[in-house]
């Protein structure tokens, strides 16, 4: 059953244009005619003076917050091809180009001003500009959605993506993770916040309210960091499931049909789906937090944890394994592995054998394919996850974020994800990463060094 959550973007849109008129009305000085939507080249001097005024901040606090809400109230009336004309212009006629930067330094060694002075003249005017929504409702919110529409115009304007991370150190410290609050999210919370929820998981897709309702039942948790000035807007989600030993399959671990279990009798937190809800705040990380926060509650409600894992995908392994066969050919493959084939694949050899194998309809439904296919497949998935690159990070970036928050490559999962992203992904196969609250720090050290902490079983596994 589908869930009716399409409306959550139309009514935050909704909310940020209602603050902005209230508070514009503040304004003292007449702004003059509305922008038209499509933004046409005879407006943009009109729209210039009113990034001008506010660049300016003449007048009181009352009325320097007027003229951002009047700004932005200007913004979100426009069609998408008037807001793209309307970040263009913020981008390239009020970023800080680097000739610009080398003049002021140069002026400013030629004075006694502090340093501070040289640093406040190098913002470019548009993070200036944006800065000023801080203390306008729904502002915060508004930048980050800004930034968001930044990051897409960016892959192909140099300017746009400029201006994109001159806004990272800003958010960086309106976000940061002391501000931050810790809420527990359940069946109980406002349907507002359950139809967000679904509309930003990002790992396993909730398909009805029986899902919904079964993810946020007593042996599960979901928690969520949400900033003082975004209160009605996550900015991460994780879940997760209170079980025994640790899970090896996620279509079992979601069944909305299982019984529910004894929270309270749980050893094992299976952290499932970490979700990032603001598009406007890639760069600036807050999973390395969350899931420390989330591991050190779920330690103090429940004493009988003992073990804090994830059941995570490996989104670019089945690239790599592919990529593998196709330019190794059986050098990809042992000796061993080569021979085993033979009796499941007369038509073909080696390399060749183990692709038209997987190109088959549910190829792991077969014993004796699944046989063959199973020492392999992991041998390559364990090289992937404890080989680096040549900046000594994890190959996968699941793996490179949870590695670089101390976890430690547990176990590889065969056939334990048959979903069609799960094959898409990585031949249905997962990894538990395992955070043993003690080694964290010791890990995390290790990782920066360039050096994958794994278990025993997947060391070996590596070696083949």
């Amino acid at each position: 059953m589908a869930l009716p959550f399409s409306n959550t973007a139309s009514r935050t849109l909704e909310r940020l244009r209602n603050a902005f008129v209230e508070t514009a009305r503040g304004a003292r000085e007449a702004v003059g005619a509305p922008l038209r939507p499509d933004l046409p080249d005879d407006d943009i001097p009109r729209l210039k003076n009113r990034i001008d005024a506010c660049l300016e901040g003449k007048g009181g606090e009352t009325a320097r917050r007027g003229r951002a809400a009047e700004l932005g109230q200007a913004y979100l009336s426009l069609s998408p091809a008037g807001r793209k004309k309307f970040l263009l212009t913020l981008a390239h006629d009020y970023g800080l180009p680097r000739d610009a930067a080398v003049a002021e330094v140069e002026r400013w060694r030629a004075t006694k001003e502090p340093p501070r002075t040289l640093m406040k003249t190098l913002e470019p005017p548009a993070v200036r500009l944006l800065r000023e929504f801080v203390g306008v409702p729904q502002g915060v919110k508004f930048v980050v959605d800004l930034r968001a529409e930044l990051l897409t115009l960016g892959r192909t304007d140099a300017a746009t993506r400029t201006l994109s991370e001159d806004l990272r150190p800003l958010l960086s410290a309106w976000f940061d993770v002391a501000f931050l609050d810790l809420v527990r999210i359940d069946w109980r919370a406002p349907a507002a916040l359950l139809e967000k929820l679904v509309a930003y998981e990002a790992v396993h897709a909730i398909r009805s309210w029986r899902d919904l309702k079964n993810r946020l039942d007593s042996d599960r948790r979901c928690f969520a960091f949400f900033h003082p000035r975004m209160p009605d807007e996550p900015l991460i989600f994780v879940e997760v499931a209170l079980v025994n030993g640790l899970a090896g399959n996620v279509q079992r671990l979601l069944d909305a049909k299982a019984e529910t279990s004894d929270a309270e009798g749980a050893n094992t937190a299976i952290f499932y789906s970490i979700s990032n809800c603001q598009q406007g705040l890639a760069g600036i990380s807050f999973g390395n937090f969350l899931i420390k926060r989330v591991a050190e509650q779920l330690a103090r409600d429940l004493p009988n944890l003992r073990d804090f894992a994830t059941l995570s995908p490996v989104p670019a392994l089945r690239r790599h394994i592919d990529d593998c066969l196709k330019t190794e050919g059986n050098a990809a493959l042992t000796h061993s592995e080569i021979a085993s084939l033979a009796p499941v694949t007369d038509e073909a050899t080696g390399a060749a054998a183990v692709r038209k194998l997987l190109d088959r309809p549910v190829w792991w439904e077969v014993p004796a394919i699944d046989k063959a296919l199973r020492p392999i497949l992991t041998r390559m998935a364990a090289r992937f996850l404890t080989s680096t690159d040549e900046k000594g990070r994890a190959l996968d970036r699941v793996a490179h974020f949870h590695l670089g928050n101390g976890a430690i490559v547990e176990r590889i999962n065969w056939i334990a994800d048959t979903s069609t992203n799960g094959l898409k992904q990585s031949y249905a196969m997962m990894v538990n990463y395992r955070y043993k609250l003690g080694d964290v720090d010791a890990n995390h050290e290790a990782y920066a060094a360039g050096k994958v902490i794994a278990s025993r079983e997947v060391r070996a596994q590596a070696k083949g």
